[in-house]
């Protein structure tokens, strides 16, 4: 099982080294440019949950091209709260090269969730944005960033999750995430195979509530989560007990 494992992340972290360049001009096209206000409120949301005007550190797993770690500088700059040192982790190195070229004065390191090679109780934030259902040993990684997390520090996940219901909106989703994305993805990325895999991955995952059972099974609190345009996408924010 173990080995399986490793070979489903290693296809998995093949598959984001080979869209990289295209990565975020697929995400702005597949999402109408919605990807960036999710994250932003999410920003703003941690910070005020937090309460704090200087922070440590903030630690952005899965951090892909960088977007986040932008947005947690820029939204923290405009409320007037420092970040001494945000961290990127990520295990395909071809999505961390170019987020160096989009915020280069940050620290980016290869690694994967599940083994993050950071202090303990360190962090004030660890957020991971539609990346925890790519993570295989989800609650290996869940664990690692409960432990990362300084007691109070805030976990903050925005996912894709599992949607049961049989409503319109929900139809509606499904067949944007399984008969568009895998056509526009591709024909943009000139890999459609990856853009399959994504709504399957979706498909595949769990729902909020096993999400949030997770979360509390290591330590972490959920005080926030909600679902955001049709629940195509929610926000989590956990704190660490």
């Amino acid at each position: 099982m173990a080995e399986k494992n490793r070979d489903n992340q290693d296809n998995i972290i093949k598959m984001f080294n080979d869209i990289a360049k295209t990565y975020d001009l697929a995400n702005r096209i597949l999402s109408m440019g919605i990807d960036k206000l999710w994250r932003k409120k999410a920003c703003n949301m941690a910070f005020d949950f937090y309460g704090k005007r200087k922070l440590d550190l903030v630690v952005d797993v899965a951090c892909g091209t960088g977007d986040l770690m932008i947005d947690w500088e820029y939204v923290g700059a405009n409320k007037g709260i420092s970040i001494s040192n945000i961290v990127g982790i990520d295990p395909s190195v071809g999505m961390m090269e170019v987020g160096k070229t989009k915020i280069p004065h940050r620290t980016f390191i290869e690694a994967t969730a599940s083994s993050i090679p950071l202090d303990s109780n360190s962090a004030d934030f660890i957020s991971i944005s539609y990346g925890i259902r790519n993570v295989v040993d989800r609650v290996d990684g869940l664990k690692e960033f409960s432990r990362v997390l300084k007691k109070g520090g805030l976990c903050i996940i925005l996912e894709f999750t599992k949607n049961n219901k049989k409503n319109f909106s929900s139809k509606l989703t499904k067949f944007y995430m399984n008969n568009l994305m895998p056509h526009i993805g591709g024909l943009v990325s000139k890999n459609k195979d990856a853009y399959t895999y994504l709504p399957n991955s979706i498909e595949n995952f769990i729902t909020s509530k096993q999400l949030c059972d997770e979360l509390k099974s290591v330590g972490l609190e959920p005080i926030f989560v909600k679902g955001y345009s049709l629940d195509m996408s929610t926000t989590f924010i956990a704190r660490k007990i």
